[in-house]
């Protein structure tokens, strides 16, 4: 397969802070490439390089085999999709005009784009009589993300790069638009870089995963791979539930170790102390968060992905 992105020894600061170390990545052409971990890890800040919107301090960023920084950056991020968490669609302009703004840009005539926003809009499903005149405030969230997306792909961009862009929906909505991308994808053959801190979306989606801890890559595989032969405990513990060696620990470790929040949360599942995470694992990846209770039903906080991944990290450094 031939390489559309490549970083080489990519180290990046925000004054004394150091977001990513010596990141080596080969992204293949054609293959969807999933970048995965806790907040905090350099998912985005590494998406956010590949379209030029965050400068590395060291190292190169290559597109085409050529550096990023010696492309017109505007001319570039025609080249590439961009699908947000938060939707962004222009709320004044119809679900036509958004879907046009590339095109439009890029010099497309009337008909081109036109025809160009029904067949998107088929291809997800949405009646093109019944949605290219609507406003983004006519729509469900699901169906915002669905334009956000079509949009993203209107100019035939060479790489499409999806920052955690279901996060914020409905699992229901989730699930669709996952299955969406694998349909568009397999029919169109395009890039995708696609950045979740959801282990279950990290697999089904993936040709490979890049599994990130404070801006490194502990593994980069294909989803058999880390979840049959995981590196270390820290990936182990996400990708291999049924064998992940901490059955025994309970979230009693989590909570005593002060790797929790405060703060409850409605609409969260309620779990025990005496949980283990082995059966926490499959919670976090359906929810954000879960709830601790003690024994008399008290509520206690919540613990969250980013938690369970402090936690982890903690215990590989012991």
């Amino acid at each position: 397969m031939t390489a559309i992105i490549e970083f080489k020894q990519v180290t990046k600061r925000f004054e004394s802070a150091t977001v990513l170390k010596d990141l080596n990545i080969t992204i293949e052409q054609g293959e969807i490439f999933v970048i995965v971990g806790p907040s905090g890890s350099g998912k985005t800040t590494s998406l956010k390089m590949i379209n030029g919107l965050i400068e590395p301090t060291d190292g190169n960023i290559y597109f085409k085999n050529k550096r990023i920084k010696d492309y017109n950056l505007q001319k570039l991020r025609w080249q590439m999709g961009y699908v947000l968490q938060q939707i962004a669609l222009f709320p004044t302009m119809s679900v036509k005009e958004n879907i046009e703004v590339i095109p439009e840009m890029l010099g497309w005539k009337k008909e081109r784009r036109e025809k160009r926003v029904d067949e998107l809009l088929r291809e997800v499903d949405l009646e093109p009589e019944q949605y290219r005149n609507r406003m983004p405030g006519e729509l469900s969230g699901g169906q915002q993300q669905r334009i956000g997306i079509i949009r993203a792909l209107a100019a035939e961009p060479d790489i499409m790069l999806m920052d955690e862009p279901f996060s914020a929906l409905d699992p229901i909505s989730r699930t669709s638009l996952q299955d969406l991308v694998l349909t568009l994808h397999e029919k169109l053959g395009n890039t995708i870089v696609f950045v979740t801190h959801n282990m279950k979306e990290a697999l089904k989606l993936g040709d490979r995963i890049a599994v990130m801890q404070a801006g490194q890559i502990v593994q980069c595989d294909t989803p058999e791979v880390i979840r049959n032969q995981p590196k270390d405990d820290f990936v182990r513990a996400f990708f291999d539930e049924a064998q992940n060696g901490y059955g025994q620990v309970k979230l009693a470790a989590i909570y005593e170790g002060g790797f929790f929040q405060s703060a409850s949360e409605k609409d969260l599942p309620e779990i025990c102390l005496d949980t283990s995470l082995s059966q926490l694992f499959p919670l976090l990846a359906e929810y954000p968060a879960v709830q601790l209770k003690d024994s008399e039903e008290k509520i206690l906080g919540k613990v969250t992905q980013s938690d369970i991944f402090r936690f982890l990290s903690q215990e590989e450094n012991e």
